[in-house]
């Protein structure tokens, strides 16, 4: 169950940071309550997690797939450039939690 919660946290991670770039500064309403919204249950889902998965390994899941969440949509929605070395950097990352999982 904490491995669920914390893919769960880490997808809205990915959440409040899109809604953070698109608050403006948090000059608009809608996308600042989602980035108010998703921080804490992102944060809240991380914090739960953190009872059985030790904290290096549950931050590096949740921040690699905050990271790699975040660069995809910006790539597949945002128009950022989706270049061969970014698509392999990603890959790396995404590497790197699969290796965390598994050894952790």
């Amino acid at each position: 169950m904490a491995w669920l919660v914390l893919v769960i946290s880490g997808l809205l991670e990915t959440a409040w940071a899109i809604a953070l770039d698109r608050s403006a500064g948090f000059s608009r309403l809608i996308p600042s309550v989602v980035f108010v919204v998703t921080l804490l249950l992102s944060m809240a889902g991380l914090a739960y997690a953190l009872r059985e998965i030790p904290v290096g390994t549950g931050y590096g899941v949740w921040v690699g797939i905050g990271a790699v969440g975040t660069a995809l949509v910006g790539m597949l929605a945002l128009g950022e450039s989706a270049s061969l070395p970014r698509i392999l950097c990603l890959l790396l990352v995404v590497v790197g939690v699969i290796g965390l999982k598994i050894f952790h």
